[in-house]
């Protein structure tokens, strides 16, 4: 299976958002990167967009469902959220969309925040493996990997995928 190239995956991802957003109305949307992954796909589309906006980072470490289930723990870094969540409109970005705990995680601590008008939600990837009922309304591409396989985004400059394989 040959992986999609980013590079060319952002100029209609980006397309597609300004198209999302008209639609909608949306003129000033705030734009929050998930840590790590999709603050570089994050950075790598507002350039696309020729935007300059602040860029929210958010690290939903303490809020996954499976923190301490899978013995994770990472080295746990602050969100940086340098404008108001209360009342905007919020363009969430994540580099691959698997299960969908991620993104759940991810609306809980932005409601810790306030309580925002809209939250469009965008993926470079979706890998079809969802267990919660969670799509994005801006994806790159949609892959369907077989269990024991996974994507690894690497970056920022330039944004690469790996398809990986877990050992048994």
């Amino acid at each position: 299976m040959s992986l999609p190239n980013p590079a060319e995956l952002l100029p209609q991802m980006a397309a597609a958002l300004t198209s999302h957003l008209n639609q909608r109305r949306i003129s000033e949307p705030r734009f929050i990167g998930i840590r790590t992954g999709g603050v570089w796909v994050a950075q790598a589309l507002l350039e696309a967009l020729g935007r300059d906006d602040a860029l929210g980072i958010l690290d939903v470490s303490f809020y996954r469902d499976d923190f301490t289930q899978n013995g994770l723990h990472p080295q746990v870094q602050p969100s940086e959220l340098p404008f108001e969540i209360e009342g905007q409109h919020l363009v969430l970005i994540d580099d691959v969309l698997m299960s969908g705990r991620t993104i759940r995680a991810a609306l809980n601590e932005l409601f810790d925040y306030g309580r925002p008008a809209s939250v469009t939600l965008v993926s470079l990837l979706d890998l079809n493996a969802r267990e919660l009922p969670i799509r994005p309304d801006v994806v790159g591409a949609t892959l369907s990997l077989e269990g024991d396989q996974r994507v690894k985004l690497s970056g920022p400059t330039p944004l690469t995928l790996e398809l990986q394989t877990l050992a048994h």
